[in-house]
């Protein structure tokens, strides 16, 4: 991106902070916590509001006009969500809580009818606890093999690959690790703490050339808001993100899978609404996408995930991921300027290539424990994250207890990036 367009796409995102009503109430936030949670813009607040003051009534189960209209409004958003990551139709789309339950409901619908004993699920050191523990606990339980692919030092996957640059990769390591006695591959496409943008396609078609029966999950929570997400495209057979980190409502996520490998699953939760019939010696249930969600839903939440989808596409995915790599390098270079080698910078080298990563930049400082500086800062009105992310094994590889992370989105400006190397060289001054 030249310079004459990223003062263009400055001087647009610099506007939509009046899109967010909680900087009307926080006028000097500067919010870089967006891996943990996004803001949520007016039209998603108002849409809650609407459903809870015009059509409260719950969905599919009333013949009365509030509950046909609630029931529309649900299943229109499923609509728009399959059309978001071009599902093959929407009848693929399950509503949960967020990833982690999505992440569950395939480890025990799916994992447990597949998984025996001697047969391999492969994960990485990179991933979120939630994508991580319900596979290390499915293949303790049905004696399966646990198997975790490393990093290399420079924060990509230890599979042959150290750089975005990877047209002429074989990707050697993996034929190492994808075996026939491999079931399950799950992965995810952005680190939530290095920010390495895996290329999953790639790998996806290598794994499935070694393993053709193969299943795929992808953890797409940090990368639904950023980049553009075809299902069809990238081959994978279940694919999983939250509603919160899109601007959506929390308690609403996304589950979207192939739908004869739906149809094949047990249900996760038994109750209303996911029931055709109901005898003393039998039950039959519904099909997808209804037989995985049991009892009353986060309606309000589900309904106005739609105007987040709309908000986002209104923008442009394009221009938000060229929007981030602008704000995340810049605070790069500025980290590397002002505290050289003082601050470490986890994950890919942002003087190779910044399309390697998303905008989420965790660091170290010094001897200074990430608590500290987390609080130092937020007395200057800066939201950042401390704590090891739910990667504990990542940063037990890394041989660090915790990190600092800094995460951009839409609303944030390079004033956020310039306010916090303040609020950074004032907690030197404090600590050292």
């Amino acid at each position: 991106m030249d310079i004459k367009s990223i003062n263009k796409n400055s001087r647009f995102f610099s506007t939509i902070k009046k899109d967010f009503p909680i900087f009307l109430n926080q006028p000097e936030l500067v919010y870089l916590d967006s891996t943990a949670t996004a803001l949520k813009p007016k039209t998603v607040v108002d849409k809650l509001r609407e459903y809870y003051e015009e059509y409260s009534a719950n969905v599919f189960r009333g013949v009365y006009k509030i509950s046909e209209k609630a029931t529309e409004e649900y299943e229109d958003t499923r609509k728009i969500i399959g059309e978001f990551i071009n599902a093959k139709k929407s009848e693929e789309i399950i509503f949960t809580r967020g990833s982690t339950e999505s992440l569950n409901l395939v480890a025990y619908s799916m994992g447990r009818k597949i998984i025996n004993q001697g047969d391999e699920i492969v994960t990485s050191i990179m991933e979120h606890h939630s994508n991580f523990v319900p596979w290390q606990v499915l293949a303790g339980e049905n004696g399966g093999t646990f198997k975790v692919v490393d990093i290399t030092d420079g924060g990509h996957l230890d599979i042959g690959l150290e750089n975005i640059k990877y047209k002429n990769s074989k990707f050697k390591n993996l034929e190492q690790i994808i075996t026939k006695k491999t079931k399950i591959l799950t992965l995810t496409y952005i680190s939530n703490v290095l920010g390495t943008i895996n290329p999953i396609k790639e790998i996806i078609r290598l794994a499935k050339s070694i393993n053709p029966k193969l299943i795929v999950v992808i953890d797409a929570a940090q990368a639904v808001p950023h980049l553009k997400i075809d299902v069809k495209n990238l081959g994978c057979d279940f694919l999983v993100f939250s509603s919160h980190k899109m601007l959506g409502p929390t308690g609403v996520g996304v589950l979207w899978g192939k739908y004869e490998l739906l149809d094949e699953m047990f249900p996760f939760n038994f109750g209303g609404e996911m029931i055709q019939e109901v005898y003393i010696d039998k039950t039959i249930f519904k099909k997808p996408p209804h037989k995985f969600e049991a009892g009353t839903p986060h309606i309000a939440g589900v309904i106005a995930l739609k105007e987040a989808v709309k908000y986002l596409e209104k923008i442009g995915i394009e221009k938000i991921r060229d929007y981030e790599i602008f704000l995340s390098g810049s605070l790069a270079r500025w980290l590397e300027d002002e505290f050289k080698t003082k601050i470490k910078i986890l994950g890919p080298d942002y003087g190779g290539y910044p399309e390697d990563r998303a905008g989420i930049i965790s660091f170290t400082f010094g001897k200074y424990h990430p608590h500290d500086i987390a609080q130092i800062l937020d007395g200057e009105q800066i939201a950042v994250r401390a704590g090891h992310h739910c990667a504990m094994p990542l940063h037990n590889r890394l041989g660090i207890n915790a990190s600092v992370r800094a995460s951009f989105y839409i609303y944030n400006t390079i004033e956020d990036v310039s306010k916090l190397v303040k609020g950074l060289k004032k907690v030197e001054i404090i600590l050292r």
